[in-house]
């Protein structure tokens, strides 16, 4: 299944299904009085995020989606069908966004969770509504309603809990098949990954998502080689695991490249956790490792790991490293989700203690 994180599509819920103008006509009743119906109602454009989805493939053939319009109503007060519901089956973590690409119409965050983003335009009034003891045979009538239509923009932001960060060619994809079950293609090349790839980490019955996406480069906040796209699927994630090249002759500006983008993407980017990483330290000298592990230090002012993802070095480590961490943010996460809907009763899942 091929990748794809964006597209624009045309949502249009239905018409509501106009009145209808009616009299009782049957034997030996010489007046018959108005039984006009009234129309049914149009159907809704609803959108549900479901899981087992992660991409948005399917909405780059078909970009229009109309709900069925209500049915007129009819005679002897029958009142017409309701039009059919047309609902979008999305990733969880897509983004609904206006034509101008930036308000946020709606988010979908959760499995299950479901938004009905237009509504179908209310069925007419039959003449039998506009009765009266002065005007006992109305022809009056209304048309239905029309529903809302609009154009919308689709972004996937990939849910993880880990999110790989590195210039092309670093070892990322390596890493992900090291640490999952996943598949990437990996290759002696830059720009091997050219879509984002998700892996399940398992270690001592937990488990945990990583994100790796293609390698940045520098101007990548201004979109050089789709990298606001690409920054998007690691906004949000708990951890950032920056991993470095440690074969090419500065590791320290290859660090600082990417700390760059991120401040200029957006600084709460910046400002998540991060783990350092040196890679490919296989193929490194001993001497030659310890000093780029040094400089690296000094420059990213904290602890760095050193692991080499082909051999398996260092990389459980790494795992164990992560895993309090990711820990804490959904701890975090899930106390921000029982503020916002205001449950007394929550509590920290690890610790008890919390209490709004």
């Amino acid at each position: 299944m091929k990748f794809l994180d964006e597209a624009k599509i045309y949502l249009k819920s239905g018409n509501g299904g106009p009145g209808c103008v009616s009299f009782r006509r049957e034997k030996f009743i010489e007046f018959g009085g108005p039984d006009g119906g009234n129309g049914g109602r149009g159907g809704d454009l609803i959108l549900e995020a479901v899981e087992g989805l992660n991409t948005l493939i399917d909405y780059r053939y078909q970009q229009h989606f109309k709900a069925k319009n209500g049915t007129h109503g009819m005679g002897r007060n029958r009142t017409g069908g309701d039009g059919a519901d047309v609902v979008l089956k999305l990733p969880v973590g897509t983004q609904v966004l206006d034509e101008d690409r930036e308000t946020v119409i709606a988010d979908l965050t959760e499995p299950g969770q479901r938004i009905v983003l237009l509504k179908g335009g209310d069925g007419g009034m039959g003449n039998a509504h506009y009765k009266t003891s002065t005007n006992q045979a109305p022809r009056k009538f209304t048309p239905g309603y029309p529903g809302q239509e609009m154009w919308v923009w689709l972004r996937l932001k990939l849910i993880a809990d880990v999110g790989l960060l590195g210039l092309p060619n670093a070892g990322k994809s390596t890493f992900l098949s090291a640490v999952s079950a996943a598949r990437p293609k990996i290759a002696d090349y830059p720009f091997t990954t050219l879509w984002p790839q998700l892996g399940v980490v398992e270690r001592d019955g937990e488990a945990f998502v990583v994100a790796d996406i293609p390698g940045l480069i520098e101007g990548a906040h201004e979109g050089a080689g789709l990298g606001t796209r690409f920054l998007g699927h690691v906004e949000r994630t708990g951890v950032l695991l920056h991993l470095i090249d440690g074969t090419q002759e500065d590791p320290v500006k290859a660090y600082r490249t990417i700390r760059k983008e991120l401040k200029l993407y957006a600084q709460e980017l910046a400002e998540k956790r991060e783990i350092v990483v040196l890679n490919k330290i296989d193929a490194i000298p001993a001497d030659e490792l310890k000093e780029k592990l040094k400089k690296l230090k000094r420059a990213a002012k904290t602890e760095v790991m050193a692991i080499s993802a082909v051999t398996g070095e260092g990389v459980t480590e790494v795992i164990r490293a992560l895993r309090p961490i990711v820990k804490e943010y959904r701890a975090a996460e899930k106390k921000a989700e029982a503020l916002e809907s205001g449950d007394v009763e929550a509590v920290s899942a690890e610790s008890g203690e919390w209490r709004p």
